[in-house]
Order: C-alpha cells, then structure tokens, then sequence
C-alpha cells in the first residue's frame, strides 16, 4: 500500500477549517501538522466562521424577550514553513491565532441598556431605597425629638428620656411625619436618580484577539520518529463592554487591554512509516502568561455609596488605585493520528485537551468592585469577569481519498464537549457536533491549494454573568444554534 505521497496530499492541505469555532475562546485547534510534512514545506490559508447564536431571557431575568444572533461573524489567517535542514534536524515557523472572541448583543433584552435599566436588580433596589428611606426617617425624627427637647429644658443636651417624649409626639403627629417622609423619599429618589443616570448607553459586545509564532526543532534520529521543541511567543488584547439589566452595577463597564507578549514552549514527539501512510504525534503546548495593566472604566462606581459609609469609602479607594492584571492562556495537548486503509485512501484521526477549567480573567478594577458587592450575591470574595468550570475535549474523525493524480478529498465528523454549561454571557455555546468536507487541486506535484467547508450544530447552554459563577442561577438560554465554516490553503513542497 505506496501512500508516501498521499500523506502530505490530504492531511496537509484539504483541512482548512479544522478548529474554526470551539470551547470557551479555542478558534485555531493548534495543529502543527505543517511542521511534520516531508522535506521542505510552505502553506498560507485563511479560514472563516459564520455563527448564529440566539437564545431567550430566562432564569433570573425578569422577562422572557428573544435576544438576536449575538455571534459576529469572524475570520483568522495561519502561515507555516518547514525546512528540513538536513537529514535529521528540521526547523520550522507556525503562525496562527490559537484564542478569541467576537460578539455582540443588539434588539431588546437584558444584555441592551435602556431607560428602564436600575443600578441594581429592581428587588434588591427596592428593599435598599425602604431601607434607607426609614433609616434617614428616623434620623431625622431624632434630630427634630432633640431640637426641640433642647429648647424645653434650656440644654445643649437634654436628658434621654425628655428627647424619647418629643420623638413619641412626633410619631403620633400623622401631618408631621409625612412631612417628613415625603423629604426623605424626595432626596432618596433623587440620589437613585442621579446613580441609575450613571448606566452605560449600547450593548454587550466583546472582542478579543491572540496571535502565535511557534518556533519548533526536530530531530529525526531515523525514518519513523521525530522529535522536536521549541519557543512560543503569544500577544494577545481585546475589547469588553458590559451593558443591560443583566450587569446591574456593571451596566457601563468597559475594558480595553492593550496588546501584550507572553512567551511560552511545546515539545512532542512523532512516529512514521510512510510506505503505509502511518503518523501518531502528541503534542504539549504550555500555558503562556501576559501580565496587563487593563484600562478600566466603570462610570457607576460612586453607586458603592448605596451599600453604606464602607462602601463610598471602597468607591473611593478603587477610583484611586491600579494594578496589572494577569491573563494566563491554557495548557493544551493534541494527539493527531492517521492511517492508510486501501488504495489511495487514509483514514484521520485527533483529539485535543485544553485546560481551560483553571482559566479565569479578573482586571483589576472589576475585581475590587466585585469584593465589594461580593456579598449581596453570595461572593464574599468577588467574583471574575470570565471562568470556565470545565476542560475541552476535542476530537474530528474522517477519511481522505486521492481521486486523480490532481484531485483529492476528505469527509470529517467532529464533536466538542464545551467548557461547562452555564457558560459565560460573553460566549454562550457548549460544546458542538458538526460534518466537513474538502478538496484539493494539485496543479504542479509541488503546489496546491485547498477548500473546505463545515457545518456546525451547537450545543444549547445557559448563559450567566460572572456573578452567577460556581452556581446555577443564569439570565438566558441559548438553544438550537448553528454555525457553518469554511476556508482556503494553499501550499508549496520544494
């Protein structure tokens, strides 16, 4: 079975859109398969992902409105070149971008601000205007009680018992006390006012970017096996902006981190016949850090003042400080696996882990809002902006079939487990199951270009914000959503 040169004919070129759209902020998949092609190899290729996620106001939400397709659509380039420099050390050079996000919110729902959107969520508002309102009723029943105890007995500080008598009176007296009622409410009101008139106006949207370049050395002690290493540098920056009833508090934050590099490694090992078409390799990419000083803007922070004097006094010192924020990306492994089974005919396989059960992204500032409100839901130590509660398990299984000296094509299954379900508001999918199909045109037997196409089920997921995080409560549900991918590679082997 002579598959030798089918190899590099159909699992290098005619997978495109392997990746596209996966767990929590997974796009490219991270495949080095360019960097295990025979001899010298080059490939270019673009790939595209049009998503439509809708879903419908639930849970804790107050109403039950239809939200829009919130998923942009998005595309994302990837570069590689490989050198064999001699018989058994080879070099290469991937560009991809491994991690992101793009969506936003639009239409009526609780991820849109509007006039009716409150600080708080209207119940817990509620009970804290009646708080307030009585304690500064009673407050200022005292006051008026000692006034006029005071001008009774001639004293600066008249007895206790004497100010209880006139704060007695005062209580009997129906006219004096919705006089004074009717003062405080006006003053609360206005201050309630004054702090909703601080919510942020737009939607929801996040955009987030990251790009890769691997630096990898193998060597290859004989024919069957590679191993290799190498370097990773990673940037990575976005865009996040909260709006609606669903943020309470967080209605008008925004979050922009500037462009910034982490360094990180991959090491794997390879085995090959290729007379069979023959190739197991595993792959380990480690975790890249990317400490940021996260440009902050949250134009309801005086609101804190609503919690009591240890809140203002936390409005305050959080307006004053700043911090670097760190952003850890996951560690991941991929296991790529492929087989000759017939005349001009492979059969592919491979999995992928990504860890992003440990990842979580908390800025500076939102954090330290968090600490602060963290006991009104049930977080006394705050609460992230972003978190997953699972791993990623991956996997695409197909069979690739050379048809003419310049023709080949494939067909491929795929599944995705998701991160955990609820999932973040800023990305709400769990998981996927989806079929592909490719080709390949080889007009030279150096050169080729490549097409693919996938189609997408999305796995239904309810969607919360990060104060809901670690438990059930969620604000929407997101189900019956669908995506389709497609791409274009082409190559160069010389």
């Amino acid at each position: 079975m002579k598959l030798k040169m089918l190899t590099a004919a159909i699992l290098a070129s005619v997978l495109p859109t392997t990746g596209v759209f996966a767990a929590a902020l997974d796009r490219s998949g991270q495949s080095i398969s360019a960097f295990l092609q025979p001899n010298n190899y080059f490939e270019a290729g673009i790939s595209v992902l049009d998503p439509t996620v809708e879903g419908r106001e639930a849970g804790s939400s107050e109403t039950r409105r239809h939200i829009e397709d919130m998923g942009d659509d998005y595309y994302f380039p990837s570069a590689a070149i490989k050198l064999q420099l001699t018989d058994h050390l080879s070099f290469g050079l991937l560009y991809d971008k491994p991690f992101g996000a793009d969506a936003a919110y639009s239409g009526n729902n609780v991820f849109v601000s509007d006039s009716t959107n409150t600080i708080l969520p209207p119940a817990t508002l509620a009970g804290i205007r009646a708080q307030t309102i009585s304690k500064n009723v009673d407050a200022q029943v005292i006051a008026q009680a000692t006034k006029a105890a005071s001008a009774a007995t001639g004293s600066a500080t008249p007895p206790q018992a004497v100010i209880d008598q006139f704060v007695t009176g005062i209580k009997a007296n129906t006219g004096a006390m919705a006089q004074i009622t009717n003062g405080v409410t006006q003053v609360v009101d206005a201050g309630l006012a004054q702090v909703n008139s601080t919510l942020g106006k737009g939607n929801t949207k996040v955009e987030v970017d990251t790009q890769n370049i691997s630096m990898i050395f193998g060597f290859q002690p004989n024919k069957n096996f590679n191993i290799y290493g190498g370097g990773v540098y990673q940037t990575v920056k976005g865009d996040v902006s909260l709006r609606g009833q669903a943020y309470s508090l967080y209605n008008g934050y925004d979050a922009s981190i500037k462009e910034t590099g982490g360094v990180g490694w991959l090491a794997g090992a390879a085995y090959q016949i290729p007379e069979i078409a023959l190739k197991a390799a595993v792959t380990y990419r480690s975790e890249i850090n990317h400490d940021v000083e996260i440009r902050e803007s949250l134009p309801t922070l005086s609101a804190l003042s609503l919690l009591g004097p240890d809140g203002a006094t936390a409005a305050a010192n959080i307006a004053s400080s700043s911090g670097e924020t760190r952003i850890t990306t996951p560690q991941s492994v991929n296991l790529d696996l492929q087989s000759g089974i017939m005349a001009d005919t492979v059969a592919f396989a491979s999995v992928r882990w990504v860890n992003w059960k440990d990842f979580s992204i908390q800025p500076y500032k939102f954090g330290k809002v968090s600490e602060a409100i963290g006991g009104l839901v049930g977080r006394p130590n705050g609460f992230d902006l972003v978190k997953y509660s699972d791993d990623q398990w991956s996997a695409t299984a197909g069979i690739g079939r050379k048809l003419t000296d310049q023709w080949a094509g494939n067909v491929s299954v795929g599944w995705d487990s998701g991160a955990g379900n609820p999932v973040t508001t800023l990305g709400p999918t769990e998981g996927y199951w989806n079929v592909g199909v490719g080709v390949q045109f080889s007009p030279t037997p150096s050169t080729f270009i490549a097409g693919g196409v996938k189609y997408f089920w999305l796995g239904d997921a309810k969607a919360q914000t990060g104060a809901q995080a670690d438990g059930n409560d969620y604000v929407a549900e997101f189900q019956d959503n669908t995506a389709l991918a497609y791409g274009l590679k082409i190559g160069y082997k010389f």
